[in-house]
């Protein structure tokens, strides 16, 4: 079953073909970071527009790129939430419209179990079941997996998500959206030690997070570094510094303690945070120690994308699962309200 899947949940459009006997195709993605950057921050209307204006040419490149023509197409698949309304209603609207005029099923498919599922575009994937970390810019949640659409919160941020919270220290370190880069590469030239921030909640039972108080910490040091002038490139660095090690060991702590709860050995960890090599080589290490093991995705199925929605939406729909025409795309959307699969496939 040939499946196309399109991302347009938030600021960047995917494009994806997936066919669930030779695997992925052919995908294309283009971010619109130049287009917020000097608004700090993703502007929805501006998303919206953008991804109408790059949503067809990116479908007409990857048909190329796959030697694919649409009569080859058997379903598509579209990010129905959780993201930005406008956005959302894009990529509902383009992919409902193709699937009618091409006479194929069309699948609203839920944003962040694409983001569980894409380490299984690996060459080898991981099995059920296992704990997942799902840490983006809107969401930071642990999740026991024991099939698709089989999902049980274990726990998730109660304020800002690790993604956001990298963007806001970002912006006090006057570095430029999105966040999460600027601060791995300044802290790869800080000092370790020099500051000690707080490990949010790890001195309490539970699989919650909370970044906000972290974030009030960054301010204040930020704060207490320019009393005597300007912010100097070696306090930005060390501020950086001490910002990644306090998220990265708050996650590690959390990822392990979960696991230790489930009595697993297997963890999935996704979203663009999980793009951060620090945070990847401490879960390494930490996992190694106990007999577990870590599953990514690739470093460019990390960030949102095509590929993950046309894998999770070709898994469904070659289980019989249609939406119809006037399924409402769904701004907030919680993944346990999934339907279970009747055969937990890969």
């Amino acid at each position: 079953m040939l499946v196309l899947g399109l991302e347009t949940s938030c600021d960047e459009t995917g494009v994806a073909l997936y066919d669930t006997g030779r695997g992925l195709l052919a995908d294309a993605l283009f971010s619109q970071v130049d287009i917020h950057v000097e608004y700090g921050g993703v502007v929805p209307e501006l998303a919206s527009r953008d991804h109408i204006r790059k949503a067809l040419p990116l479908l007409d490149q990857v048909l190329a790129d796959a030697g694919c023509a649409a009569g080859d197409i058997d379903g598509v698949a579209y990010t129905a939430g959780p993201g930005l309304v406008g956005a959302l209603m894009v990529g509902a609207t383009l992919g409902r419209a193709l699937a009618w005029g091409w006479g194929v099923p069309a699948l609203g498919v839920h944003h962040m179990e694409g983001h569980l599922l894409a380490p299984m575009l690996e060459a080898e994937p991981p099995q059920f079941p296992f704990v997942a970390l799902l840490v983006s810019g809107g969401h930071t949640q642990l999740v026991r997996v024991d099939a698709i659409g089989r999902y049980r919160i274990l726990g998730e941020s109660l304020d800002d998500a690790a993604g956001e919270a990298f963007d806001k220290a970002a912006k006090m370190l006057g570095l430029p959206y999105p966040g999460g880069p600027h601060i791995a590469r300044l802290a790869g030239h800080g000092t370790p030690g020099r500051f000690d921030f707080p490990r949010p909640m790890v001195n309490r039972p539970g699989l919650d997070f909370s970044f906000s108080g972290l974030k009030t910490h960054t301010l204040n040091t930020v704060e207490q570094c320019r009393a005597g002038g300007r912010l100097s490139e070696r306090d930005a660095c060390d501020i950086a510094a001490a910002f990644e090690e306090a998220v990265v060991a708050t996650l590690v702590i959390k990822c392990r303690r979960a696991l230790r709860q489930e009595h697993l050995k297997r963890l999935v960890i996704a979203g663009g945070v999980s793009a951060n090599r620090t945070l990847r080589s401490r879960l390494q290490q930490a996992l190694a120690r106990e007999g577990a093991r870590v599953y990514y995705p690739a470093p460019q199925y990390c960030t949102d994308n095509g590929a993950m929605i046309a894998y999770a939406g070709a898994v469904r729909l070659a289980a019989g699962q249609v939406d119809p025409p006037e399924a409402p795309v769904r701004p907030r959307w919680p993944m346990e309200e999934l339907p279970p699969l009747a055969v937990a496939g890969g």
